[in-house]
């Protein structure tokens, strides 16, 4: 048989091009002739593709994935079949690879042995490999597998980089690999801590490798610079499809850059790892693109994600986020909220017992969750009764001694303390300064001492104010309890720098998205609406209520001296009380039949 190549090389070349019109013009053997050879031609095609075809079919049976150069690639892997992938047509001056595949919450396993040894694999979510390439290497392969039950949706991505761009990982110590570009995430209620190697000075193909120890000057590795990015998925979105889409934002330098936030740089003084406050059920992805400034070069990380949370877990998982203690609490604490916005003012008492019960219920929670391992649900009804504890003793001192100031103090600091939260909330709590907890507490009481101390000569429109943004925000707090919102880390994040120690270290950036704009603007027309209307009820009315125990001693003493007043002949408690009780009695005495008992003498 003639080969393939021969044989469309002689159809397509200058002699048949010039015979067969000659030959057409001869009649009619010639014209046989001619459709023989087209007929051939037509056969040969059809042999190749069918050849072709088999060859696919001979690669998918022997498990080969074939992989481009930075091109994702979508794959399924289940526990049965582990898979061998390939790169192939691999460029010259590419000097390393780093494969990555990541997955929602399954594990997966990627190892440059088909033996799977934990020096060379790597397992986890997100995890990956880097290769050093030889002079004269072209490919490259690696094996992919998984332990979970169910078969796992991937997403796969090689990317290649030259000897001039630095190596992620490339001076590891701590971890198993001897190159290990991965970004190692833990987390609990408090903090997200995401952990990596340092990286090294690229190098040329067959070169030896830069000392990672041998000096700190420019030369060496402690030039290099990494910038920590995060990104944030889309909130209450909890989808796999919506995860691998935009895992492909985060993998390449570029697109890292234009795509996420960069929250910190680190110097290779610095230790590399860095802390975030962690937002349950909420998707977020980290990287680090490590720099190096004296060539211009860079290159990025595997990234990284994290719910902080757990999608096996039945009882507090990624499904189910909001207790039902937690929804019964706020929502209960919402409809108080609700009321005192617009009618704090004008019912005195219940504002104050709202007031004490913010004040009790924050520090008494503090001090249960520091001193006693007991569960969250016990912590919260604790919490409640402690807070109204102490809302009915605000409430009584009012009522008994009638202190203004005292009670006018308690209201200011309850507003100037969410003032202050939301100080520290923006970007400021992000300085430096403020991973000291003496600066962080000394500038939040500042905060908070000086909200009073602005409207002293106005203590009505303080305690308006503070009745229309404390009432409304209890609202957010309800919704949050339902579906997440970030403006509940508000108060959350001064909360858990109460509580934890470490917290201090960690990054409370959030995401702002859409969700967060409509509560946001729900609780500024709640406030807006609250103070406005309690400001327009109270014109021309006194200021603040009367002591109301000197009203009730004025009252007595006036009852005991009026006789013209009805009042003056109602009996004392302690009469009326047993009066009540008799007819109580009375009311389930039987009743005594009327007419003569004995019978009639004949």
């Amino acid at each position: 048989m003639v080969p393939p190549g021969v044989a469309l090389g002689r159809l397509r070349g200058p002699g048949a091009r010039g015979r067969v019109p000659t030959r057409a013009r001869r009649g009619p053997g010639a014209l046989a002739m001619v459709l023989r050879r087209l007929l051939a031609l037509a056969l040969l095609a059809w042999g190749r593709g069918v050849a072709a075809g088999a060859e696919a079919v001979g690669n998918a049976s022997q498990g080969f994935l074939e992989f481009s150069v930075g091109k994702f690639r979508y794959l399924e892997l289940s526990r049965a079949s582990p898979e061998e992938a390939i790169l192939r047509d691999i460029s010259s001056n590419v000097t390393f690879l780093i494969f990555q595949i990541h997955s929602q919450s399954q594990n997966t396993t990627v190892s440059s042995s088909p033996t799977f040894l934990p020096s060379s694999s790597a397992t986890g979510t997100d995890g990956g490999l880097a290769f050093i390439l030889t002079p004269e290497q072209s490919t490259c392969s690696w094996y992919l597998q998984t332990a979970a039950a169910a078969p796992v949706q991937c997403v796969a991505i090689p990317l290649s980089y030259s000897e001039t761009d630095p190596i992620p990982g490339g001076c590891n110590l701590e971890f198993d690999l001897d190159i290990d570009p991965n970004i190692y995430v833990e987390y609990d209620f408090f903090e997200t801590t995401v952990k990596f190697a340092p990286a090294n000075l690229g190098y040329a193909r067959g070169a030896a490798p830069p000392s990672c120890d041998a000096g700190t000057g420019r030369d060496s590795r402690w030039r290099l610079q990494y910038d920590v990015y995060q990104y944030f998925l889309p909130e209450n979105d909890l989808a796999e499809k919506v995860l691998l889409q935009h895992l492909q934002r985060m993998a390449e330098v570029s697109q890292v850059k234009a795509s996420a936030v960069k929250v910190v740089t680190l110097t290779a003084d610095d230790k590399t790892e860095v802390s975030f406050s962690s937002i349950r059920g909420q998707g977020v992805i980290y990287n680090v693109i490590v720099r190096d400034p004296f060539l211009n070069s860079s290159a990025a990380y595997i990234p990284a994600h994290t719910y902080a949370c757990s999608f096996e877990a039945v009882d507090g998982g990624c499904a189910s986020l909001g207790r039902v203690s937690t929804k019964v609490f706020f929502t209960l604490f919402a409809l108080l909220g609700l009321f005192i916005c617009f009618f704090g003012h004008r019912f005195w008492k219940t504002e104050l017992f709202f007031i004490g019960f913010i004040f009790m219920g924050f520090f008494f929670y503090i001090l249960v969750a520091r001193l006693t391992p007991l569960k969250y649900d016990v912590r919260l009804i604790l919490t409640a009764v402690a807070g109204s504890i102490g809302g009915l003793v605000l409430a009584v001192v009012w009522w008994r001694f009638g202190v203004l100031p005292l009670c006018m103090l308690c209201v200011g600091l309850a507003l100037g303390s969410l003032v202050a939260s939301v100080v520290l909330f923006t970007p400021l709590g992000n300085l430096q300064v403020f991973r000291n907890d003496g600066v962080f507490w000394v500038t939040f009481s500042c905060v908070a001492v000086l909200v009073p101390a602005v409207f002293v000569g106005c203590q009505r429109i303080l305690n308006i104010l503070a009745c229309g943004v404390l009432g409304s925000y209890s609202v957010v707090l309800a919704v949050d309890s339902y579906s997440y919102t970030s403006l509940s880390h508000i108060t959350l994040n001064v909360l858990r720098r109460a509580l934890s120690p470490g917290f201090r270290r960690a990054f409370t950036s959030v995401p702002l998205q859409t969700t967060d704009f409509i509560v946001l603007a729900v609780w500024g027309m709640l406030a807006v609406s609250g103070i406005t209307l309690q400001i327009r009820r109270e014109r021309g009315r006194p200021f603040f209520p009367p002591h109301p125990y000197k009203l009730w001693k004025q009252e007595r003493e006036r009852r005991v001296t009026n006789v013209l007043d009805p009042s003056y002949h109602i009996p004392p408690l302690r009469e009326r009380l047993s009066s009540r009780l008799a007819q109580i009695k009375e009311l389930f005495r039987k009743e005594q039949p009327a007419g003569e008992r004995t019978p009639l003498l004949l």
